[in-house]
């Protein structure tokens, strides 16, 4: 029987951390209730961030809905530690997983990869198979070299060293090209805050030489290969390869274009998750919305003014400001201006 789950309100998101061996702070987040799924995010992430993007935060939460997603950020990423050198590998990303699956207490869950993710899920898979009971696998690849040619990668990983802003603006373009312009201008501002350059040149090459295809027919957990047709940074023969030397994976191949997983027929691409993962089909809930006077202050405090400007803007006391920006962040299910903004600049550019 399918597990059901009734109408809640809007889910919230816990953060916390833990610490990996050489005593770099991971930071990690945990949503919803149920069993667990750990979800493997793509190259650069930043726990805060997301969870004011409303796409992505729609995403996650319907994932979450009968399930507890557990997320973290690398380090080097979003809340976690910035090392002072840079380095990542297989191995590091490994040693992330089994730190936070550690501090979520360990035991067997569901693992879902999404693009840099995927290959990690599956060597996490392969390697500790009796921690992982179904694997969702979304836009991802086995063989990072086959992702494109090496001139194209080349150039890329410079463009993100030599100048990240423009880098930035380039990798929304193709990781998400259905997204709205508001959208995509909280993604550019959201990749950039996330990390700095030579953390994200540094993960972008271990995109590009990870391989995984020698661990394929290992994974014994039943797996869902999904994929867009058109996906612009992770071919489609990757997800092919993948289904066909994993042991009785599933594959759905769905229309779009976009790479990131909440842009694009979202719930199109949930429902076919939760239907693997043997979780009810969502209900549509209301997207959050503010009063005028509300979305004066938030376009206020995405123009970077304190308490006290706004109030003097609007003809109000500071306390009264203050007021209004935590009613703003009660009702959107953030904590920070910096969410507040990027769910402002996502909304209404």
């Amino acid at each position: 029987m399918r597990e059901t789950w009734r109408r809640e309100m809007p889910l919230e998101q816990r953060l916390s951390s833990t610490s990996l061996p050489d005593g770099t702070t991971l930071a990690y987040a945990t949503a919803g209730d149920g069993p667990l799924l750990l979800l493997i995010g793509g190259w650069l992430s930043h726990l805060e961030m997301s969870w004011a993007l409303p796409a992505e935060r729609h995403f996650l939460e319907g994932l979450a809905r009968g399930r507890t997603v557990l997320r973290y950020d690398r380090p080097g990423c979003g809340l976690s530690d910035r090392p002072a050198q840079v380095g990542a590998s297989l191995a590091s990303e490994l040693d992330n997983v089994a730190a936070v699956v550690a501090a979520a207490g360990g035991g067997r869950c569901d693992v879902m990869g999404s693009s840099l993710g995927v290959p990690v899920a599956i060597e996490w898979a392969a390697r500790q198979p009796d921690t992982v009971g179904r694997l969702v696998l979304y836009g991802g690849w086995a063989r990072g070299p086959d992702i494109a040619p090496a001139p194209v990668r080349e150039h890329v990983v410079g463009l993100v060293t030599s100048h990240w802003g423009l880098g930035a603006d380039v990798l929304t373009d193709i990781f998400a090209p259905e997204a709205s312009s508001g959208t995509r201008s909280a993604l550019a501002g959201y990749q950039r805050q996330a990390s700095s350059a030579a953390t994200a040149a540094d993960l972008l090459a271990l995109c590009y030489r990870i391989d995984v295809t020698g661990s394929l027919a290992k994974v014994r957990a039943p797996t869902l290969v999904v994929h867009r047709e058109h996906d612009r940074a992770a071919p489609t023969d990757q997800a092919r390869l993948i289904a066909a030397r994993i042991p009785a994976a599933q594959l759905r191949i769905l229309p779009g274009r976009s790479h990131l997983p909440y842009i694009g027929d979202v719930d199109a691409l949930l429902a076919v998750i939760r239907d693997f993962l043997g979780l009810p089909a969502l209900r549509r809930t209301a997207a959050p919305r503010l009063t005028a006077r509300q979305g004066q202050v938030a376009d206020l405090v995405t123009q970077g003014l304190t308490n006290r400007e706004i109030g003097e803007r609007l003809g109000i006391d500071e306390r009264s400001a203050e007021g209004h920006i935590e009613r703003i962040r009660i009702r959107l299910g953030v904590r920070s201006r910096a969410q507040i903004a990027a769910w402002w600049v996502a909304t209404t550019t």
